[in-house]
């Protein structure tokens, strides 16, 4: 019989009788962190956008790495979605190996970092402000080196974050963004007034949680799929999944997974679908029906009627909330099943092995 960790864990309990106990921690914190910026950072971020809408940027460039790359990803369907702005996830290697100077003159550039504190993305931030590029840095430190060489800065407050898994900085980012690309578009970012209630609740449901983990303790892979603002949410889920638990996890958009990643699909395969309420959950449809069709241990992460069409899942309350903001609480029950699948698996999520909090590549 497998024991798990009481959910948030006893803070007066010794550290070594309970791994993953700083990942449940920082995991609650999350409708703390979320109220924290609606009430005390919204109006910092206004007025960044404010100044950079004025300067009028003709196309937008993210940077960013790991789970910060997926938090930039989410930024792309706000950024051409909301404001038809094009948008580029950077190649950072063509300026920091090869020594590339594009002329970036009107161009934001967006480098989102939790630590700000890799050399890569402060010299890819450097060049590019170089170059004639408007740069903002997205961290949980205002005084790291990206803050310090970028124009702009947006500071998440999250607050410390010691496990190795991002899980508060990650929400964080999110809201920033969306607050931002708002700001951008002189809107007032009301839709996610309701995210910290909601959040605070989908966090108590960890007992559902922890009964859908049950099915992947054994799992020798897993795929992971989503269409429009939930692809992100996928990709962060797969990752969080692979570096807390060591199960290979892949995410694909609903639209690749048809293009013959689908083959690899069977009865015995466990896919997570993450289907957001509104147009991407719309687009996603024919992927769930082929799913189906073709037997997969399916678990949707959704709106009940998806979930009750698949083999297993749990239900988001959507239906007052904006799919453009849903992904900051689409990701807050696969942070629980990660966290529930490493304990079940007899690891620690708070320290997978080979990783280091703040990953300086070059």
């Amino acid at each position: 019989m497998t024991t798990t960790t009481p959910y948030p864990p006893d803070p007066q309990a010794p550290h070594h009788h309970l791994p993953g106990r700083i990942m449940a921690r920082e995991t609650a914190e999350q409708p703390a962190v979320l109220r924290r910026i609606l009430s005390q950072g919204a109006p910092a971020v206004r007025e960044v956008a404010r100044e950079i809408a004025a300067r009028s940027p003709r196309f937008v460039l993210l940077t960013a790495r790991g789970t910060s790359d997926n938090a930039a990803l989410y930024a792309k369907y706000l950024l051409e979605i909301r404001l038809g702005l094009p948008c580029g996830l950077a190649s950072m290697s063509t300026t920091t190996a090869y020594g590339a100077r594009p002329d970036l003159t009107d161009v934001l550039v967006i480098t989102v970092s939790q630590s700000g504190g890799s050399p890569d993305l402060v010299a890819s931030t450097r060049a590019a402000r170089e170059a004639g590029a408007i740069t903002l840095a997205v961290t949980n430190n205002p005084d790291s080196p990206l803050a310090g060489v970028s124009e702009y800065h947006l500071d998440i407050m999250a607050g410390p974050e010691r496990a190795l898994p991002a899980t508060k900085t990650y929400t964080a980012s999110l809201l920033a963004l969306y607050l931002f690309v708002e700001g951008l578009r002189d809107g007032d970012g009301a839709a996610a007034e309701v995210l910290p209630d909601i959040a605070e609740r989908l966090l108590a449901r960890q007992d559902e949680v922890r009964a859908l983990a049950a099915r992947y303790r054994f799992a020798e892979r897993m795929v992971i799929t989503s269409r429009g603002y939930g692809y992100p949410t996928a990709k962060e889920a797969a990752l969080k999944l692979m570096e807390t638990s060591y199960i290979p996890a892949l995410a694909y958009s609903g639209a690749d997974l048809l293009h013959g990643p689908l083959a690899m699909v069977d009865n015995v395969s466990p896919v997570i679908a993450v289907v957001p309420d509104g147009k991407g959950g719309e687009a996603l449809r024919p992927v769930l029906e082929r799913l189906r069709g073709r037997g997969a241990d399916l678990v949707v992460i959704g709106p009940r009627h998806q979930v009750e069409q698949a083999s297993a899942g749990f239900v988001l309350p959507t239906e007052d909330v904006a799919e453009e903001v849903q992904p900051i609480l689409e990701i807050l029950p696969l942070q629980l099943l990660a966290y529930e699948v490493t304990i079940a698996r007899g690891q620690d999520p708070d320290a997978p092995r080979a990783l280091a909090k703040v990953t300086e590549t070059r």
